[in-house]
């Protein structure tokens, strides 16, 4: 096979088919961009149910030597104290599942959002050790609407400082997440199948234009490989600019809007990092590859009869 026919034929194609090619870069740009959007704010509604729990979810503190409140005059909770706890969540009929949280585990995820730039802020930050935030466990119920009866049934007992429920609080957050993350991937999805669509026409034109080299070579024998390998690498350089555009697109994302804006005015939730950036760039370049290349070699044996 001779490297510098396959490339002539590389250059050739491109530039009979520039408008055609643009339009592929540009679509599978567009689309690649909104499958790694969607990866991230899928991977964002994970980190913020870790941090804050579901909308199934209610959260009971138990006491430290620092808590407030007429359940907590005896300090630390007991281990007793939290026997008690875990045997009425163990019969309590609205209770799914439940898990103890430490105050280590809870510092650490405490340090893992919180940060400050302000020095004197800092120092109380690093005042704070993980014997100051209280042990807690975290509660799946069947019915989420169905909270009063567990709320009631362990509020009340020795060692609990306090129950948390913040239903109404996730409930709007998680529900702009999933929709901002499944409308980009509903509108991702129509474009992927144009730029298919856009992938088939360029080969079509490209078979066409070319159809008495194609008949000459069939003549003499080329193999099949030999006759698709022009139609495959334009449509992989397409798709490797597409990815590299949509990659460079969410690392933009990241940097602005997330390492920029969210992060240094926001200590509410842990957000996504760079290796959910990586592990979204990695997807859309399997997608975009797969999607481009996978119709190129189907439609190549239809157009071209190889």
């Amino acid at each position: 096979m001779q490297l510098t026919y396959v490339v002539s034929e590389l250059t050739t194609g491109l530039r009979r088919n520039l408008s055609m090619t643009v339009a592929v870069v540009v679509t599978m740009f567009v689309s690649l961009t909104l499958v790694g959007l969607g990866i991230l704010l899928n991977a964002q509604a994970d980190k913020a149910e870790e941090f804050w729990g579901d909308r199934l979810q209610i959260t009971v503190f138990m006491c430290t030597d620092n808590s407030p409140g007429a359940g907590c005059i005896d300090g630390q909770a007991t281990d007793a104290q939290k026997q008690q706890v875990e045997k009425v969540l163990s019969e309590h009929p609205e209770v799914e599942k439940f898990h103890f949280e430490t105050s280590q585990e809870a510092y650490d995820k405490w340090r893992e959002v919180y940060s400050a730039d302000d020095e004197s802020q800092q120092q109380v930050v690093e005042a704070i050790k993980p014997s100051d935030l209280a042990e807690s466990y975290w509660i799946t119920l069947k019915d989420p609407r169905e909270f009063q009866g567990v709320k009631g049934a362990v509020g009340e007992l020795p060692g609990v400082g306090s129950v948390r429920d913040l239903r109404q609080v996730l409930e709007p957050i998680y529900f702009w997440i999933n929709a901002f993350k499944w409308g980009a991937i509903v509108i991702a999805g129509f474009l992927l199948f144009a730029a298919i669509l856009q992938v088939g026409n360029t080969i079509r034109l490209a078979a066409f234009a070319r159809r008495k080299e194609i008949g000459i070579m069939r003549l003499v024998g080329a193999s099949s490989l030999y006759i698709q390998l022009p139609f495959l690498l334009e449509a992989l350089f397409a798709a490797l600019l597409g990815v590299l555009l949509a990659a460079g697109a969410i690392g933009v994302f990241l940097y602005v809007v997330v390492y920029r804006l969210l992060r240094p005015n926001s200590n509410l939730v842990a957000w996504v990092d760079w290796t959910d950036g990586a592990w979204a760039m990695g997807i859309v370049a399997v997608v975009g590859l797969a999607l481009t290349l996978i119709p190129t070699l189907l439609l190549t044996r239809k157009y071209l009869k190889v």
